[in-house]
């Protein structure tokens, strides 16, 4: 199994922001030390052309970003201060899930250790998403006709407002989004399906929810590449969620997730999207747990 990553995916942030921007080299490492992944899994991406950015943004603001050429409120709104550090960054994680695409398509799975920035819309960043990785990496593999019907799975607990919007009249994308219906963000542009979660919900009725979402959406769509969105943040003691996953619910999340859609033979990317657990430790360990699920379920299904 192949993984995207680049030590570029860690950009300079302010001691005290609340982002945990050193979870993406804490997971590599984790990752390879327990030997989950080798050094010779690791892709790693370039910078994303512009031209593929643009199958999605805005030249004013995709290039806005590039040259930090953006207004106070717009750099608010991103909720990360600017840096070239940053504009790299997000520019090699949105080339890293189109390889993660293009990978998954050739090995029936694969990883990258970023993506998932569900709320990033044409003109704008929002709520620490930049660009909008897996909108730019559908558009892409569809313009060069690697697959035609697509399909997002975002369990991140906040919903995929990025996503609903972007593809809210492409009937070849179906947008699943299952989350915390009272968390961020407030106006929820409509999903191919949203399943919004009361405040508390726990693993039982959690993961019963989810089976039953994905028994609903199979019998509705069937496509050709699947984009899982793994956010962690629905964990109990996550610092935004608002739910009470435990650690063997998250597990059992990405158990059923990752069988269900494997057993289908269906190819599939990997994203971590959001997840703020008490320490960059928790959280990476939290994030690991989806990686070490996929090695496990694929190998009898993909070789």
């Amino acid at each position: 199994m192949r993984i995207s990553y680049s030590p570029g995916y860690v950009a300079p942030l302010p001691k005290d922001h609340v982002f945990p921007m050193k979870k993406f080299s804490g997971l590599r490492d984790y990752l390879i030390n327990n030997n989950v992944f080798k050094e010779t899994d690791i892709v790693e991406p370039s910078m994303v052309d512009f031209a593929n950015l643009y199958t999605v943004h805005t030249q004013r603001y995709g290039h806005g970003v590039w040259t930090g050429d953006l207004t106070k409120k717009e750099i608010r709104r991103m909720g990360l201060p600017w840096s070239k550090e940053l504009a790299i960054r997000s520019r090699l994680a949105v080339q890293g899930t189109i390889n993660t695409g293009l990978m998954a398509l050739q090995d029936g799975i694969a990883g990258n250790l970023a993506g998932g920035t569900h709320h990033a819309m044409p003109d704008h960043g929002e709520g620490f998403c930049v660009y909008n990785d897996v909108a730019v990496a559908i558009k892409v593999l569809r313009q060069s006709k690697w697959v035609n019907k697509v399909m997002i799975i975002d369990v991140d607990v906040h919903q995929g407002n990025g996503n609903a919007a972007i593809f809210e009249d492409e009937p070849n994308v179906f947008t699943f989004s299952i989350h915390g219906e009272k968390n961020y963000p407030f106006v929820k542009p409509p999903s191919s399906l949203d399943v919004g979660l009361p405040d508390k919900t726990g693993d039982r009725e959690y993961i019963q929810s989810l089976g039953d979402s994905l028994d609903k959406v199979f019998e509705k769509f069937t496509p050709d590449l699947i984009f899982y969105l793994a956010g962690i943040d629905p964990l109990e003691d996550d610092h935004f969620g608002r739910l009470s996953l435990t650690t063997r619910g998250l597990e059992e999340r990405e158990r059923l997730v990752i069988e269900t859609v494997t057993q289908k033979e269906i190819p599939l990317a990997l994203l971590l999207s959001g997840g703020y657990a008490p320490t960059i430790l928790q959280t990476v360990e939290a994030h690991a747990l989806m990686y070490k699920t996929a090695k496990e379920i694929s190998a009898p299904y993909f070789h």
